[in-house]
């Protein structure tokens, strides 16, 4: 099996603390490097008060084809939120129960059982932070552990191994289970896009996935903690399985922060980069964040779908064309991620390092 390990390099991350281990001391306060003063504070909260992400039914999309009204809620949350959350998915209940338990202990493992899991200075694979490119920068409230899972020669094996049994038989049942998931939203939003299905499923039939599992411990003074930095994804979809109700996920909408509300059962689903630039602009790769909580934690599962590892990454060849020009760059996918990965977590600026100045264009 080693042998057949693809060797791909996608960047480090400076290794930071656990702040699990942190939170577990009574502490007044934060250190400096935690506090973030320079968060936007106005927050519109979801549900009944305030604007609510859509909801896509995946079964009745299924049942009415591209002729379904439910494409035209699809391709509308696509459009105008970026963000969405799927109900009737398929993934059995059980699989994600038994899935949410083995999270919950993995975290709750004894701090040296954790420290053979954490990243180190060549990987960035494991338990610790993502993004880390210097000892100055400021932190979020949070651990994570990140690993990828398909395809299967770009695993760590070393890292799989040492993952506990349940959790590692878990984990591949449901890798297995939102590949197929995604494969189905990718099917469904060609078919909105109005994109050749067949070069869809050829750009991401092998695509990279990965998954990072996050805890956000209670904080002392949640509002001047951030526990995810405000980002864009960098992969194609991101399909969020949120563990417990507490909540935490915003997304800027309209230049307000709107909080998430999950639905019991369902998956939150957003927009990445690589379908802004594959769509050529008509979806959107959404800012999004997760605020720290005083009394609670919170857990949850982010599953990154991308394109082929060898892929070149650029706008859909069956979108562009004299009337419709691209507007993003084309650009090999590994060294995309490569260059991802080196830089610090900063909104959406990386997706504006990949679009095609236009004459006039003087931005930087």
């Amino acid at each position: 099996m080693e042998s057949n390990t693809q060797m791909v390099d996608f960047g480090t991350s400076i290794v930071v603390p656990s702040v699990i281990e942190l939170a577990k001391r009574p502490i007044p306060k934060i250190s400096l490097r935690y506090e973030r003063l320079d968060q936007d504070p106005p927050i519109v909260p979801g549900g009944e008060s305030g604007p609510s992400v859509p909801v896509v039914d995946i079964h009745r999309l299924a049942i009415g084809g591209s002729a379904s009204p439910e494409i035209d809620t699809l391709h509308s949350a696509c459009k105008e939120w970026g963000f969405f959350q799927i109900i009737n998915h398929g993934v059995s209940t059980t699989l994600l129960e038994e899935f949410r338990m083995e999270v919950e202990s993995f975290f709750n493992l004894p701090y040296d059982e954790k420290k053979l899991l954490w990243q180190n200075s060549e990987n960035q694979e494991g338990f610790g932070q993502l993004f880390v490119v210097s000892e100055e920068q400021k932190l979020d409230w949070s651990d994570m552990f990140y690993i990828t899972t398909l395809p299967l020669n770009l695993r760590k094996p070393h890292l799989f191994q040492r993952l506990p049994p349940k959790l590692r038989e878990t984990l591949e049942a449901y890798s297995t289970e939102v590949k197929k998931l995604a494969m189905v939203i990718l099917g469904h939003l060609a078919e909105a896009l109005k994109m050749d299905v067949e070069e869809m499923r050829e750009l991401f039939g092998d695509g990279v996935q990965s998954v990072r599992m996050n805890y956000y411990p209670p904080c002392p003074v949640p509002d001047k903690a951030i526990g995810f930095s405000a980002h864009s994804d960098a992969d194609a979809l991101t399909i969020l399985y949120q563990l417990n109700e507490v909540e935490g996920l915003q997304i800027r909408k309209d230049g307000r922060w709107v909080s998430v509300k999950p639905l019991p059962n369902a998956f939150v689903v957003n927009i990445g980069d690589i379908m802004e630039i594959v769509s050529n602009g008509v979806y959107k790769s959404i800012e999004h964040r997760v605020s720290s909580n005083f009394s609670k934690e919170r857990l949850s599962v982010a599953t990154f779908y991308s394109s082929n590892i060898n892929s070149e990454l650029g706008p859909a060849k069956s979108l562009i064309g004299p009337h419709n020009p691209a507007v993003f760059r084309r650009v090999l996918l590994e060294k995309y991620f490569r260059d991802f990965f080196a830089r610090k977590l900063e909104r959406k600026s990386y997706l504006e390092h990949m679009r095609i100045e236009t004459e006039g264009d003087h931005s930087c």
